[in-house]
Order: C-alpha cells, then sequence, then structure tokens
C-alpha cells in the first residue's frame, strides 16, 4: 500500500486505516482509531488524534495526507437548502445539495465530474464528462457538509452529478464508510443510490451491498425512454425490471424507488400513466414523480400542477405507492436535474442542441 506518492486517508474505509497500520508496524485497532478520528470526530490534524502513539503519528506523517475538498461556492436558498460548488485538487467542480426536512435532512453527493449518459432533460449532461471521482473525493463530500452543519445528515442519496453505477467500485467503498458505526452510522435505508439503469452493475450491487435502490425511469415504454435516457438502449426495460426485482430478492418491506419527470406532453398523458401501471405490475415500487426543473435550452417545460396531480391520482387508485417531489433548491439551480459543476468535458460530444419536444411526444 505505501507508495513514494502520500496515500489520501480520505479515501481508506475502515479495513484500509487498518491495513495501513499493520504495514507501519503497529496494531490493526490503531488504524481503526485513525479512521475513526477522520469520519466520526471530523478530526484530520494527525497532533490532535492524541490516541495515536507519536511513533505512528509521525509516519503517517510522512506518507499521508488528507485531501479535502475546498468549497469554491455555497449558495442557500430561501427554503433552506444549500448547494457548494467543490473544488477537487485538479480544478474540477462538482456539486453537492443539502436540503434539510422537519423531521430529517438529505445530503445529495456527486459520483462523477459531469456525465456522460446524456439523458435529454438533465443539465449535467449537457456539460459533458471528464473523470470518475475517487472515494475520497465522493465520502469528502460527506465529511465537508458534516462539519459544516455540525452534525451528520440523516440521509444520504447518491443523485448528484453523474452515474454512481459508472463508478462502481469507489461508490460501494464511500457508501460502506457512510454506514460505518465508526463513521457516519447510517442504515442501509438511509443511503440511497440512483441509477439510469445500467443493469449489470444493478446485479453486481446486489451482491456487495443493500442500500436503497432508486432509478430513473421517466417513460414506462422502450421508444420514448430510448429519447429521454439513452441509456435504455443498451438496456431495455424488458432488462432493467428484472434486475429490479432481484435486487429486492428477500427484502420483504422494500420498495424500488422510480423517479419519474414529469414534462408537459410529453410523458404525462393518461395512457403513459396506464403503462407504466402495467409495466410496474408486481413490482414492489415507490413512485416519485418529479416536476420538471427548467434550464436554458432543454427544450422542455414543467407539466401543470393540475396534470401531475392527476398523474399522481390514476397511479394511486391502482395501488402504486406514489409521491410528488417537492421542488427544493431551484432558485439556486440545485433541484433535480439543475447541477451543473464545471467540467473540462473529454467525452468529445457534439455541442447538444435544443430538443424539438414534439418529435417525443408520444
Amino acid at each position: 500500500m505505501i507508495a513514494a506518492e502520500h496515500i489520501d486517508l480520505m479515501g481508506l474505509d475502515r479495513a484500509g486505516c487498518e491495513a495501513l497500520a499493520a504495514e507501519l508496524g503497529f496494531k490493526p485497532f490503531h488504524g481503526r482509531n485513525l479512521f475513526k478520528w477522520i469520519h466520526k470526530h471530523g478530526v484530520v490534524e494527525l497532533e490532535r488524534m492524541t490516541d495515536l502513539s507519536k511513533a505512528l503519528r509521525e509516519r503517517l506523517a510522512q506518507c499521508s495526507h488528507v485531501r479535502l475538498p475546498r468549497a469554491a461556492e455555497e449558495q442557500p436558498s430561501a427554503d433552506g437548502t444549500i448547494k457548494w460548488v467543490l473544488e477537487l485538487a485538479d480544478g474540477q467542480r462538482v456539486e453537492t445539495v443539502y436540503i434539510p426536512e422537519e423531521r430529517r435532512s438529505t445530503l445529495c453527493v456527486s459520483s462523477q465530474v459531469g456525465c456522460a449518459l446524456d439523458c435529454s432533460f438533465c443539465a449535467t449532461a449537457r456539460q459533458g464528462f471528464n473523470r470518475n471521482l475517487d472515494v475520497g473525493e465522493i465520502i469528502g463530500q460527506v465529511w465537508f457538509a458534516t462539519r459544516k452543519l455540525g452534525r451528520p445528515p440523516t440521509n444520504i442519496v447518491m443523485m448528484g452529478m453523474g452515474e454512481p453505477l459508472a463508478n462502481f467500485d469507489a461508490v460501494v467503498q464511500a457508501m460502506d464508510i457512510m454506514q460505518d458505526d465508526f463513521a457516519y452510522m447510517l442504515a442501509k435505508t438511509r443511503v440511497t443510490l440512483s441509477t439510469s439503469g445500467i443493469v449489470p452493475n444493478i446485479h453486481r450491487l446486489a451482491e456487495v451491498s443493500d442500500v436503497s435502490l432508486a432509478v430513473s425511469l421517466h417513460a414506462p415504454d422502450n421508444a420514448l425512454r430510448d429519447e429521454l435516457v439513452p441509456i435504455n438502449r443498451k438496456y431495455p426495460l424488458e432488462q432493467l425490471i428484472p434486475a429490479c426485482r432481484a435486487y429486492l430478492r428477500g427484502e420483504k418491506r422494500r420498495r424500488v424507488t422510480w423517479e419519474y419527470v414529469m414534462l408537459d406532453g410529453v410523458n404525462d398523458s393518461d395512457r403513459h400513466a396506464k403503462a407504466l401501471i402495467r409495466l410496474l405490475e408486481g413490482t414492489p415500487s415507490k413512485v416519485n414523480l418529479i416536476p420538471f426543473n427548467p434550464f436554458a435550452g432543454s427544450g422542455y417545460s414543467t407539466s401543470p400542477a393540475e396534470r401531475i396531480e392527476a398523474f399522481r391520482l390514476r397511479l394511486l387508485r391502482s395501488g402504486l405507492v406514489t409521491t410528488t417531489r417537492k421542488t427544493r433548491g431551484d432558485q439556486i439551480a440545485a433541484a433535480c436535474g439543475q447541477l451543473v459543476g464545471r467540467v473540462q468535458d473529454r467525452s468529445r460530444r457534439s455541442v447538444v442542441v435544443p430538443l424539438d419536444r414534439a418529435s417525443l411526444t408520444r
């Protein structure tokens, strides 16, 4: 593990810290204490880690460091939402959003600089893609927010910039740290991973993690979803739905959360509602209807409130648990689908032009 380049302690899970301590000639429990100082107590200065021996602290100073994100911007909203634009060591920027509610608080965490999946209604996708975040850069967002707020959030959602399952190993390790009793102590039901539907990695996730699963669905049939969520062309609904059912196997009280952005005249008709009911039949589900959050050049508009409510009631009458997400942070472009950060695009995609909405109407 020890190399000429310093090790970023922020990116080590508990087992990694224990292995590092052992490699330096100390007992593994010293590594556990190191892990606890960083994540449970928020202490990154070695001299303050008083239950570590001076010899260990000296060795750690020689071979390691803690790389923290820097807040380039902090934007509070009138509804209590806070968006942080966090600058990484290479100058790239990602966005992290804190959403307070009466009895809970949610932190929306990014997993990539930009996104390569090109969902047509998402501002992040329009920025292109640069790279995956490493473990330290993902969990560093949680560390940063916890220190700023004076307490950890009650819930974390991997719903920020990027597709989490396209950065599988780093995201899984970061989520393990979120749930560790020596770190942020979040229950599996309080950590949610949101995916656009990379089917093989949904199966992989089921083997190594039991966090809650949310899926960006947005359409009840392949033809429309191919346009809105292009990954569907590779992993169509005939593969996605069974994979999600398999993820819940043995979890009788849990559901997949289906995220469904409401686009006026595109996916919000009674016909779409009926098709969605048929699609989800037999799958333990919660449908989260999301009023579209506009951004420049999107080519879309938000479904009227009465249309969203009619859609919701139609799903409810069928027995589907259905909620309408309250828009939070839209004043500071922190709402769902609005995160952009600052991305040096390496995807070499052509410039995306505004879409002709009529071409998507079914």
